[in-house]
């Protein structure tokens, strides 16, 4: 089950030249929006990559917007986890459990995934917050994940899970999010 204490939201390359070409790229926004709302509400950590920020531009305004305070790590290599900040930034954190996002789910996202699972983390590869510029590859990078280790999850389930019960103020704001 998914902890608030020990989770971690990772939104792997959301950018302007890139979400352009993305599946679904109208769907996986709204769930983008949604998970890192919740991820807001419930106090979890943030981190935002950057794939080579000079040529395929910054993060989307729409998401910027959210991660307000949360300076995205630029970076060259597919995996976050070859690149020294971004693992420097992951070691800061002492969470266990991590919810992955963005794009392009069968390149980045798939890499990185891996190499948590590898680093002993336990992955949920949130299948609502990740594309690629086909179906087909990012239908065959969440099953390649799931394969290896990875656990499917959705904004949704990922949220209410974190939430655990019905009531109180959390739960009043996370209606208000995935509404």
């Amino acid at each position: 089950m998914l902890n608030p204490e020990n989770c971690t939201l990772i939104v792997i390359d959301i950018q302007e030249n890139l979400y352009k070409a993305m599946d679904e790229k109208e769907p996986l926004l709204e769930n983008l929006k949604k998970i890192i709302k919740g991820a807001r509400a419930f106090g979890l950590p943030i981190l935002v990559t950057e794939q080579i920020p000079s040529k395929i531009g910054p993060t989307i305004p729409e998401i910027a917007e959210l991660i307000a305070g949360t300076t995205p790590i630029p970076k060259a290599h597919f995996s976050c986890c070859g690149d020294e900040r971004f693992m420097e930034e992951l070691k800061k954190i002492p969470r266990g459990q991590i919810l992955m996002t963005g794009i392009e789910a069968h390149v980045c996202v798939l890499q990185t995934t891996l190499d948590l699972i590898d680093l002993g983390y336990e992955v949920h590869i949130i299948t609502d917050c990740v594309s690629s510029r086909t179906a087909l590859n990012r239908q065959v990078a969440v099953e390649r994940l799931v394969e290896s280790g990875a656990i499917r999850s959705s904004t949704e389930t990922a949220l209410f899970e974190l939430m655990k019960v019905a009531a109180g103020d959390t739960f009043s704001r996370m209606i208000k999010i995935v509404k």
